[in-house]
């Protein structure tokens, strides 16, 4: 397979189904986010302090690919066959985050992202999480997206949290709570 086919050097490109559209539709901008995220989620997974869990990461990359397929594809093509999301890779993240909130304080404010790279690392995949959450629901208001595509993105941003707060207590580092002035 080659890498250039040069089909996309008008500005289109191809859905799964081979409907040709604008690189610069809500579509294409709601799916190259998730492969962003999914960029994050690998500098997440190569980070030291995350060796331990790095089967998990590997299968929420997966899961991040399947979610790019759905997006990928033709609304209504039932020819292509794409991998399935299910009910059980959103009780995964709930498990993964309930036995990483087991060890953890309980909260008490908000917290300032950072105190350590890795931890920086992780909430800047939260919130790219958070911006295909909302592109996913803007496509949704136009053409219909799985719901099950929806709620693993909100609870992928969750379990991202929780990491970020796992990561900060293993590796000490400090949890810098948000003071609001009033």
């Amino acid at each position: 397979m080659k890498i250039y086919t040069r089909t996309g050097d008008q500005g289109t490109t191809a859905l799964f189904g081979g409907k040709r559209v604008s690189k610069s539709e809500l579509r294409i901008d709601t799916y190259g986010t998730v492969d962003e995220l999914n960029s994050w989620l690998g500098v997440l997974r190569d980070q030291e302090v995350n060796r331990q869990r790095h089967e998990e990461l590997v299968e929420i990359q997966d899961r991040l690919f399947t979610i790019g397929s759905i997006l990928a594809t033709e609304p209504g093509n039932t020819k292509v066959k794409i991998p399935t999301l299910t009910s059980g890779d959103v009780t995964f993240l709930e498990k993964a985050i309930d036995k990483m909130e087991a060890t953890l304080e309980p909260m008490k404010s908000f917290v300032l992202p950072g105190g350590h790279p890795s931890v920086s690392f992780g909430h800047v995949a939260r919130t790219v999480c958070r911006r295909a959450e909302r592109l996913v629901i803007a496509l949704d208001l136009t053409e219909k997206v799985e719901p099950l595509v929806v709620q693993y993105l909100n609870r992928l941003s969750d379990y991202l949290f929780v990491l970020c707060r796992k990561m900060t207590k293993e590796l000490n580092a400090p949890e810098t709570p948000w003071k609001a002035r009033l």
